[in-house]
């Protein structure tokens, strides 16, 4: 008895008594769509918002990573469905593991957002995140020119150009608009498997 009892342990087979432990599913998303609003020149700061569709069956909490290198501030989140404000803090990596995210990079900050009900089978929760990050070395200026610089995984991106600038290089296929307000929006898709390496430069236009 005692030979089996350590047979089956080794094996990971549930002893009797014992609750047979469950993985934690990855998480996953469908529809992700990234817009990136710069801010004034100088300020190095751009305002993000991400639309994306939690999709991970039973999931009670959808995390956002926090890139690393960017100091994030003036966040908030929305139920797409319904318009309202989600509960939501900021947790390290290691939480996030151990909360529903077992792919969470530990060395990584997040947004745990609270779901305003657990996804259902087959079903979906979309939502809308927005943050606001400072970063030097993916916004810069460079003497009359603005340089976007940023590793996007995501596959719909979208970068508005500050009041008072021109797109003059971009270096992904783009699709120019113009905002009500003037400003420019560079707005791509990107088809391949992995990040695109966007570089963008703005002008200043002559006042």
């Amino acid at each position: 008895m005692v030979a089996l009892s350590v047979a089956a342990a080794c094996c990971g087979v549930p002893l009797a008594g014992q609750t047979p432990q469950v993985a934690t599913p990855r998480q996953t998303e469908e529809d992700e769509y990234t817009r990136y609003e710069l801010l004034d020149a100088g300020t190095a700061q751009f305002r993000i918002t991400y639309d994306v569709t939690a999709t991970t069956p039973g999931a009670r909490f959808y995390f956002n990573p926090i890139r690393r290198g960017s100091e994030a501030s003036d966040e908030s989140v929305i139920d797409l469905m319904t318009g309202a404000s989600l509960r939501f803090e900021i947790v390290p990596g290691k939480q996030a593991r151990l909360e529903g995210h077992p792919t969470a990079d530990t060395l990584t900050s997040y947004i745990k957002v609270q779901l305003p009900r657990a996804v259902p089978p087959g079903g979906e929760v979309r939502l809308m995140i927005l943050k606001t990050y400072r970063d030097p070395l993916s916004y810069r200026v460079e003497g009359n020119r603005v340089v976007f610089e940023r590793s996007l995984g995501i596959r719909r991106n979208a970068v508005v150009l500050p009041r008072g600038y021109e797109l003059v290089e971009c270096n992904v296929p783009s699709q120019v608009l113009s905002e009500p307000d003037g400003r420019v929006t560079v707005s791509f898709m990107n088809p391949g498997p992995g990040a695109v390496a966007l570089v963008l430069r703005g002008r200043r236009l002559p006042s």
